[in-house]
């Protein structure tokens, strides 16, 4: 209880610093004084100084889900594609430092915590678009192009002056993202299938499908990727 007690002091400590000074104000010192520990405390909770920083945006983005309510799904999973990528937007703008310490620093192969999180909520978000059959491509390279586009754009943004951003700029980058990778709803006078779509939207549901073997559902997979990605 006590170390749960001294690991969030510290966590708001360098959460608070990393909100007045950014991320070079999160020196070792710089926390440890403003959260009343000795060095050795700190490494024995965090194990380093990326586990620290990594704790700090965790919390940082858990924090900001809460407050989001509006989260809740709806009937037409692309609006909610649309609003995930204006929340995303909106964190970033709102949260510049929290937002670099979590994105800003890419490592070949290696992903933090809460990039881990804010990747699962985009994925799961693909994944209803893809269930519906609105999806015209696989789902991994669908929730690439939508995170890559609004990471730039939200870095677009964070570099511009606050008079200079210009607010069309997201919606048309998030609307020509979309457009690249859903189709559009469904018409009654629509004739044909588009095979691609097809395949992503039966690809989502294939774990789920009992009436085949482990292996069959893998065969099945690498049937429908193959049609996915051609």
């Amino acid at each position: 209880m006590k170390r749960d007690l001294t690991r969030e002091r510290i966590i708001g400590a360098a959460s608070d610093l990393l909100a007045e000074g950014g991320r070079e104000a999160l020196s070792t010192r710089a926390v440890c004084a403003a959260s009343g520990v000795q060095s050795p405390t700190l490494y024995r909770i965090f194990g380093d100084k990326q586990g620290l920083l990594d704790a700090v945006a965790s919390h940082g983005f858990e924090v900001y889900l809460r407050s989001k309510t509006s989260l809740a799904e709806t009937d037409d999973p692309v609006e909610d594609l649309r609003h995930g990528w204006d929340l995303h937007v909106d964190f970033g703008v709102r949260n510049p430092a929290l937002y670099s310490l979590i994105y800003g620093d890419a490592r070949p192969g290696v992903e933090s915590p809460a990039a881990r999180q804010a990747s699962a909520v985009l994925a799961g978000k693909v994944k209803r678009v893809a269930e519906a059959g609105r999806l015209k491509v696989t789902e991994e390279r669908a929730a690439h192009l939508v995170h890559a586009a609004g990471c730039g754009m939200t870095f677009t943004l964070i570099s511009l002056p606050e008079e200079e951003r210009d607010p069309a700029l997201s919606l048309l980058a998030r609307e020509s993202t979309i457009a690249a990778v859903t189709t559009g709803p469904a018409a009654p006078e629509r004739s044909g299938v588009d095979p691609v779509s097809t395949a992503v939207a039966l690809r989502a549901v294939v774990p789920t499908l009992g009436a085949l073997s482990a292996l069959e559902r893998g065969l099945l997979e690498e049937w429908l990727t193959r049609i996915a990605t051609a």
